[in-house]
């Protein structure tokens, strides 16, 4: 939506401007062109009461081709930066200077500097809103003691003298509204972000829907009508489709058509379903019942390590899966009786590049909020447990 200060100078006008700053830079050139026609009215006025109006009016002159070269750098966007800003603040620092040059001091005494303090917190403004809060007090601080090298009076009483209080004031609230504005733009910046990768990994889903699963599944059919050698090809097929299908379902599969998302799934069930001749399976009587997304991370989980000892262990090898109900959280063991883990293989495994384990477990049970915890040696099998907290809420 467009403010009314976008109106007055729309950025449509100007160079594509992606500064999250951007409208308070031009609204600071409002402020500007103000406190510039207030300056000229003052000049008009006190002119006459100088030393050398002359002098003053030529000085003037070159803070009117400043004032129009600084607008245009703030508004276009190539003077948003500190060599600019600095030029700005030492300008106008100067020119307030000069009063004690072109006026006597009883004029000095009875009134404020020539190029007037409202347009002297211009600088202060561009400092602010390019250095935040910190650069905004500073540059009010140099403008202030600028301003009582003029008068030649160093007065804290804010009562009679608020110039300072003022511009620090004002440098301070327009740091912080630049600041936030930033921070508001990154994070803008960073959910866009995060939903452009998501819509990408469901448009990657689709492809592999479309695909991969389609290939596997007409692989894992013939294989079984051929039978022989291809019945263990179609095996493997299967075994390769389902999983796919669980890393991109968008809820979990089970053989009734069961929970949604939305509902609990008695996870000893669930884990039970795991069971085979090489995997036995010991979990509660009673059900033990989690949100549907638990499960699902938690089978995905246990099924790669399964997957993982069936490649890995040795032949033979046998896998145990052993779930406790332990008042707010679950923790599920699963053993094997192979060969076990070399000592640094999963770190070497990992500057490989091959993040299976990382992801596919350790990070399914940390995005859960839990831990996966490895106890290994060579020749003494592999054992992972696994502690899943239950915030999600269960039923009782």
């Amino acid at each position: 939506m467009a403010t009314g200060f976008d109106r007055l100078i729309p950025s449509s006008m100007l160079a594509v401007d992606s500064d999250p700053v951007g409208p308070l830079w031009r609204a600071a050139q409002i402020f500007r062109l103000a406190s510039f026609i207030y300056a000229l009215g003052f000049q008009i006025v006190i002119n006459d009461n100088l030393d050398k109006p002359g002098l003053t009016w030529a000085l003037f002159g070159l803070m009117t081709v400043a004032n129009v070269w600084w607008a245009t750098g703030y508004l276009v966007g190539f003077g948003r930066r500190w060599w600019f800003v600095a030029s700005e603040v030492a300008v106008s620092v100067v020119m307030m200077l000069s009063t004690s040059y072109v006026a006597d001091e009883g004029w000095v005494a009875g009134n404020q500097t020539w190029p007037t303090t409202l347009w002297v917190a211009n600088c202060v403004l561009s400092s602010a809103l390019l250095g935040g809060p910190v650069w905004g007090v500073i540059t009010a601080v140099v403008v202030g003691c600028a301003n009582f090298f003029v008068k030649d009076d160093i007065s804290l009483n804010f009562g009679r003298n608020a110039t300072l209080l003022l511009l620090m004031m004002t440098g301070l609230a327009v740091g912080l509204a630049a600041s936030r504005a930033r921070v508001t733009h990154a994070r803008l910046t960073a959910a866009i972000r995060t939903a452009a990768q998501a819509t990408e990994r469901e448009r990657l889903a689709r492809e592999v829907h479309d695909g991969v699963l389609q290939v596997l599944a007409l692989v894992a059919r013939r294989g079984a009508e051929i039978g022989g050698d291809a019945a263990e090809l179609a095996r493997l097929a299967a075994e390769q489709e389902q999983r796919l299908r669980r890393l991109i379902a968008d809820q979990p599969e089970t053989s009734t058509g069961g929970p949604t998302p939305s509902s609990d799934v008695d996870l000893g069930a669930a884990l039970r379903e795991l069971g085979a001749d090489t995997v036995k399976v010991s979990a509660p009587r009673e059900p033990v019942p989690v949100s549907a997304h638990i499960a699902d991370e938690v089978l995905a989980a246990v099924d790669n390590l399964l997957h993982n000892t069936a490649e890995h262990a040795g032949s033979g090898a046998q896998s145990f899966i052993l779930l406790e109900d332990i008042d707010d959280e679950v923790v599920i063991s699963v053993r094997d009786d192979g060969r076990g883990i070399a000592p640094g293989r999963l770190e070497a495994a990992r500057q490989e590049g091959r993040m299976g384990i990382a992801r596919s477990v350790v990070g399914r049970i940390e995005d859960l909020g839990g831990r996966a915890q490895l106890q290994t040696s060579p020749e003494s099998g592999t054992e992972w447990e696994l502690t899943i907290p239950l915030q999600e809420g269960r039923v009782r």
